[in-house]
């Protein structure tokens, strides 16, 4: 029974003997990387059906056969003898045949320390504790040595590498402006018609222009921009300095004497801190300008909309929200190169790194937000 494709380059075909007891694979073509893998699993299905007492494997019309189409020899032959039966190869020409001898010995099946066991509840909340806590640890390390870094650089300007720090500034500040302005132009529509419809039914739909200045001043403002840096540039701090940490560039770095934190991550933090600021005042105008149209549409004067939000917020407002965005801009940048530089080895590396970087980003974010939450509450601000 030939299982091949009229378009392979190889087949495998089975045939067993008169009494059943001997089964014969007889492959042809070329078992190579690429065409090996499409019969890995058949071959074993063949065999784990059959269960004969003897397999002869016929390789007499194999023209080429790679590492790939001997470990497949030697699976089956392993699979063959782990159920008591014996197992023969031939017809394997003689340059295939000395890759067979060199491999021959090596076992197909995965190390027993390799195995993924089930573990109870216990122990993968145990588990997981140890890795929070072991995070945890790396965190306070981190932000300990930043703050050293950061106390070195106004001390000393010029361990600041201030290209990278403009080129970082650009990325994370100006390109992120349009998608500033749409998100915040969009908040203050949707906050603006949220809260009219309820004020309506009181006929105090101008203070719907209070609500609205100082819901994006203190909090929606900050918030939302500090969202949308660790969504764009806490994740491309950790995207480029895992691909970094991949390549081994930083220890080519800590090899020559460089230290990473100063040479890579003191700009990124310099330029997010020096930018959420800024972005956060956009933030701030746009969402007032979605919330006018809102108010244009209800009737109201834009002077009048203007004069409402004037006299509801104050410069403590401003500051505060200010303030909350510089702690917002800190946190975002350091748990993105702390991420990068965390990252492991492998092709999956990088993707991982990006994505804890944003979730961690957020979680801090708000863990922050309520911090300031509760102390403004007990200052009165």
């Amino acid at each position: 029974m030939t299982q091949a494709p009229e378009t392979s380059l190889n087949s495998l075909d089975a045939r067993r003997s008169s009494d059943g007891g001997t089964l014969t694979l007889i492959m042809t073509g070329r078992w190579d990387s690429d065409t090996t893998g499409k019969w890995w699993r058949r071959g074993q299905q063949i065999l784990t059906q059959g269960k004969p007492r003897r397999l002869v494997i016929d390789a007499s019309g194999v023209s080429y056969c790679d590492g790939a189409g001997v470990a497949f020899l030697i699976d089956l032959q392993q699979l063959q003898t782990r159920t008591g039966g014996d197992a023969a190869i031939q017809g394997l020409q003689e340059e295939f045949r000395r890759l067979l001898d060199i491999y021959g010995h090596i076992s197909i099946e995965r190390p027993p320390g390799r195995r993924r066991e089930s573990l109870s509840i216990i122990e993968q909340a145990g588990k997981a504790a140890v890795e929070l806590w072991r995070d945890l640890q790396s965190l306070l390390t981190f932000v300990g040595e930043l703050a050293v870094m950061l106390l070195r650089a106004a001390r000393r300007p010029s361990l600041v590498r201030w290209r990278d720090a403009w080129l970082a500034a650009e990325q994370s500040g100006v390109d992120a402006l349009p998608i500033i302005a749409l998100i915040g132009v969009l908040l203050g529509l949707i906050l603006a018609f949220q809260s009219a419809i309820p004020m309506r039914r009181f006929g105090a739909d101008i203070f719907v222009a209070d609500l609205l200045g100082i819901g994006m001043l203190r909090e929606m403002g900050p918030l939302i921009t500090a969202i949308i840096l660790a969504g764009r540039s806490g994740s491309a701090f950790a995207a480029e300095l895992g691909t970094m940490k991949v390549r081994e560039e930083i220890d080519a770095l800590r090899t020559m004497g460089l230290e990473p934190v100063r040479f890579l991550v003191l700009p990124r933090v310099i330029a997010a801190v020096a930018m959420i600021p800024v972005l956060t005042v956009f933030a701030n105008l746009f969402g007032l300008m979605g919330g006018a149209i809102v108010m244009r549409s209800l009737g109201y004067p834009l002077i009048t909309y203007v004069n409402q939000v004037l006299s509801a917020v104050t410069v403590g407002d401003l500051v505060g929200g200010l303030v909350k965005s510089f702690v917002y801009g800190v946190v975002v940048a350091a748990i993105g190169c702390l991420r990068g530089l965390e990252t492991k080895t492998g092709a999956s590396a990088v993707g991982q790194s990006t994505t804890s970087a944003v979730v961690s980003g957020i979680v801090l974010i708000a863990i922050v937000d309520g911090i300031f939450a509760v102390v403004f509450y007990a200052l009165d601000l």
